[in-house]
């Protein structure tokens, strides 16, 4: 059943523009990944019990199990098609977002973007609450209509024919193409996480005078991938001597958290993307070492993600062999490297939020100096920040994570700006 919106009355009210089109994945791919599943070979992995080595083959076998012989697709798809679907060709390139219409007066049109191995389904626990605020005791007044698109080449973004070259910065002028030409909208707000972050904040930089804001969960610079080392979170630096050891450690952590996938993302994508299409228990084993990793969990990744809630996510890079398309555009963010629009300062002019989460303070900082240290940092100069706020608790997925958090912020940023 489709969430039904009680019409706008606002001088924004008019009829959406395209017809919805259910998500609905055939019977052949499913019996083909139930087969792959049943014929699934894994490896020894004597000596993982700490997990040193990665994602543990016990942990990894009683997934795949559930996967072949519990897991119901068919339930994920009717709750994802409680939703409005849409798949629309923006400038030669498919695109699929799902919608909640906004429940109010005159609801601000919204882009949500993910990053990886995020899929638009990690926005799902947000967009009730962003669209219909009245239900949840805010202010109708504060309502969004919520656009919440899959990247191109991941998901039901697919395929990408003649567009090999997918990164951050192209998918930016494809969001701005998709609100304003598409949908009609003069002036829209955006939000974004991990690099959809990078996205959200490109368009910020180029398109500011068309957006109200924006809200992201990083304040990292758009030259992240820039550069011959973009795989090197250190750039090739050694750790310093003489550093606390509570803080060389927890540079340590985040290097052992994000190199991996980073060096391997771009330098060797279709590599590995080889293994990752052919085999479903390896793609889950290489995008569930980055939930387990990256999100707040404790050391239990179900206290964040259920199994159901993982395999739900995995499916949908499994059922549109998006693996590959996705993990491209990290190669595609420094082969295409960005470059700026204009030389105004800030480079992103737009009205800036940002969320940060305590499970991603950086070494020798706390939930409490987080704020100050980004405002110290040279990340800083770069946005026209108008609010910040750093919450103790939360991973990577904020959205997912901290729901509630995730929604005060934003409407925060965009409160008197729409």
């Amino acid at each position: 059943m489709s969430h039904e919106a009680t019409p706008s009355t606002g001088p924004q009210a008019r009829p959406f523009p395209l017809e919805p089109e259910p998500i609905h994945v055939p019977d052949d791919v499913l019996a083909d990944l139930r087969q792959r599943l049943e014929l699934t070979r894994l490896p020894d992995d004597e000596g993982n019990e700490d997990g040193y080595y990665g994602v543990k083959r016990a942990y990894l076998q009683e997934l795949v199990d559930y996967w072949r012989t519990g897991y119901d697709w068919r339930r994920a798809e009717a709750a994802i098609n409680a939703y409005e679907h849409y798949r629309v060709e923006v400038e030669g390139v498919p695109v699929h977002f799902m919608r909640r219409p906004g429940v109010g007066p005159d609801p601000t049109p919204l882009i949500l973007t993910h990053g990886w191995p995020w899929t638009f389904w990690h926005w799902s626990k947000v967009v009730d609450p962003l669209a219909d605020p009245g239900a949840y005791g805010g202010d109708p007044a504060e309502a969004f209509d919520v656009i919440v698109p899959s990247f191109p080449g991941f998901g039901f973004s697919t395929p990408l024919p003649n567009h090999p070259d997918m990164n951050f910065w192209k998918v930016a002028d494809l969001w701005h193409s998709l609100m304003t030409r598409t949908l009609g909208h003069e002036k829209y707000a955006a939000a974004g996480c991990d690099v959809g972050a990078l996205v959200t904040g490109q368009l910020g930089h180029k398109y500011a005078d068309e957006l109200h804001g924006i809200h992201i969960g990083s304040g990292q610079k758009l030259t992240l991938f820039n550069g011959d080392r973009a795989w090197d979170l250190s750039g090739g630096r050694p750790i310093p001597d003489g550093l606390p050891a509570d803080v060389h450690a927890r540079i340590v952590e985040l290097d052992r958290r994000f190199a991996v996938h980073l060096a391997a993302h771009v330098l060797g994508p279709s590599t590995l993307a080889h293994g990752l299409s052919d085999s479903p228990a390896g793609m889950l084993a290489w995008i569930l070492e980055r939930w387990m990793a990256w999100s707040d969990n404790g050391g239990d990744v179900e206290t964040v993600f259920t199994k159901d809630d993982l395999l739900t996510h995995a499916m949908i890079f499994w059922v549109t062999n998006t693996i590959g398309t996705s993990i491209r555009t990290y190669a595609n963010n420094n082969r295409y490297p960005w470059t700026p629009s204009h030389d105004r300062q800030p480079v992103v002019e737009a009205p800036t939020g940002i969320t940060f989460v305590g499970y991603e303070n950086p070494p020798g900082v706390s939930t409490d100096q987080r704020v100050q240290s980004f405002l110290a940092s040279d990340r800083a100069a770069w946005y026209n920040h108008v609010s910040l706020t750093a919450h103790d608790h939360g991973g990577h997925f904020i959205p997912w994570e901290i729901p509630g958090e995730w929604v005060d912020d934003l409407r925060r940023t965009f409160r008197g700006r729409c």
